[in-house]
């Protein structure tokens, strides 16, 4: 058996041991070890293990992670995010369906605190939920809402999957986070626009609340002003040059902590929560990355990522079919596996094949930045679309007495504002690179 048929044959198995529900980071670690094993002998692997731990989690740019999921931890257990809501309801609940275009927006300004869709979801469910539910907004709607406005945690940045595929496609941390900054605001009203569609053909599906005084509308602003703040701080930081995304992630979480603090929302033991779910979150996603370098070392010692490659460029298929290919394989992957996962096990393999076409006359860290949004968005699918649908679970924990195919049919008009954006970035690449040409010269 060659070393590419082995490579095939790992593959394979290591997508059985996740059929079996595996951890994907031990799946891809037993198999990235066999197949090591296989092709280059046991006392290779063993002297790579000698310095695979080190090697990775040494590098620099993985200490924002630990950073942002601490500052969205914080956010979460200070009540930052229940004024977010309390302010964007101030302006849009009296609409109809504006109690959850307020929850929508919430998301996105939650997820610009935060980087993680899931974090975003459960947090803001549990603050917007009891509202929509006093407003008597239709369970479909009100919880599948939630569970795609939970998305915007991972595609406004600050985001930690972007930070994993920077660093698997070394791109800049920073230019990556410029990139999904007019996409993430364009899923916000995208999701705001399906709401109001939503409400309006579906009558009495979410109705207006009454309009508050422009008294108390000030009061909620002034209340979130500092969290507005800090989000200039980080992203204006690294937009600017001032910050790296490490210093800035340090600066938010400080920041954070501080208002969360002066809130007298967060006492020792929710920050004491907070520090540990972030620890548990990082380990979690540590032990991801270790097992998917054992998987790619691997792959690079069979040659299968290049002999695909070579066979995709040698087969003449115009570039845009081969990238809807993989936004298909995307999908269908979503539908079992997380968005960290989806990015880890398949970049090593699409990201050469994409490097080798040529698309729109776009170089090569333009490619390479364009891709990585196109794949951060039809991953962020897999979030709500089952059997997974990570953030539907979390939703549906929340209303317990709502049942799950109501949200998941919920969250079918909100996919398909999600395929019609993956349409516009895939065949308007500028839609993404323009800010990072603006700012980043």
């Amino acid at each position: 058996m060659s070393s590419v048929e082995i490579g095939f044959a790992i593959g394979a198995f290591t997508l059985v041991l996740l059929a079996f529900r595996v951890h994907i980071g031990m799946a891809m670690l037993l198999g990235g070890s066999i197949g090591y094993t296989l092709v280059s002998g046991w006392d290779p692997l063993m002297n790579y293990f000698k310095h695979l731990a080190y090697g990775r989690f040494s590098v620099y740019d993985l200490s924002v992670v630990p950073l942002f999921l601490l500052m969205g931890n914080v956010a979460a257990k200070g009540g930052l995010s229940r004024r977010l809501f309390e302010a964007t309801n101030a302006f849009l609940g009296h609409y109809p369906g504006g109690v959850a275009m307020s929850a929508i927006g919430a998301c996105a300004g939650f997820g610009a605190i935060c980087g993680s869709s899931l974090a975003t979801a459960a947090t803001m469910g549990q603050v917007a939920l009891p509202e929509l539910r006093r407003c008597n907004y239709s369970p479909s709607l009100a919880t599948g809402a939630l569970a795609a406005g939970g998305t915007l945690g991972i595609l406004i940045p600050p985001s930690v999957v972007l930070v994993i595929y920077a660093i698997l496609a070394e791109q800049n941390v920073a230019a990556l986070f410029m990139a999904a900054l007019i996409p993430g605001l364009i899923a916000m009203f995208g999701y705001m626009l399906v709401v109001t569609l939503y409400a309006r053909f579906v009558p009495g599906s979410g109705p207006a609340s009454a309009p508050l005084p422009w008294r108390q509308r000030l009061h909620a602003v002034g209340r979130v002003w500092p969290i507005l703040a800090v989000f200039i701080t980080v992203i204006g930081g690294i937009y600017g040059g001032i910050f790296t995304p490490t210093e800035a992630a340090a600066v938010g979480t400080f920041a954070t902590t501080a208002l969360a603090v002066a809130s007298r929302e967060m006492r020792w033991r929710e920050f004491m929560a907070a520090v540990l779910g972030a620890a548990e979150a990082t380990a979690m996603i540590f032990l991801i990355l270790l097992g998917a370098d054992v998987l790619n070392a691997f792959l690079a010692l069979s040659q299968m990522p290049v002999a695909i490659a070579e066979w995709v460029l040698a087969s003449g298929y115009p570039p845009m079919v081969v990238l809807f290919a993989m936004i298909l394989v995307y999908l269908l992957l979503g539908c079992v596996m997380d968005s960290l996962s989806m990015i880890l096990l398949t970049i090593p393999v699409f990201l050469p094949i994409i490097m080798g076409l040529d698309y729109w006359g776009l170089g090569y860290s333009d490619k390479a930045i364009w891709f990585g949004i196109l794949a951060l968005m039809v991953v962020e699918i897999g979030l709500i679309t089952p059997p997974v649908g990570m953030n539907v679970f979390i939703i549906n924990s929340l209303a317990k007495d709502v049942p799950m195919k109501e949200t998941f049919r919920g969250v079918l008009p909100f996919l398909a504002s999600d395929l019609l954006r993956i349409v516009l970035i895939a065949f308007f690449p500028g839609v993404a690179l323009w800010l990072v040409h603006v700012l980043g010269g």
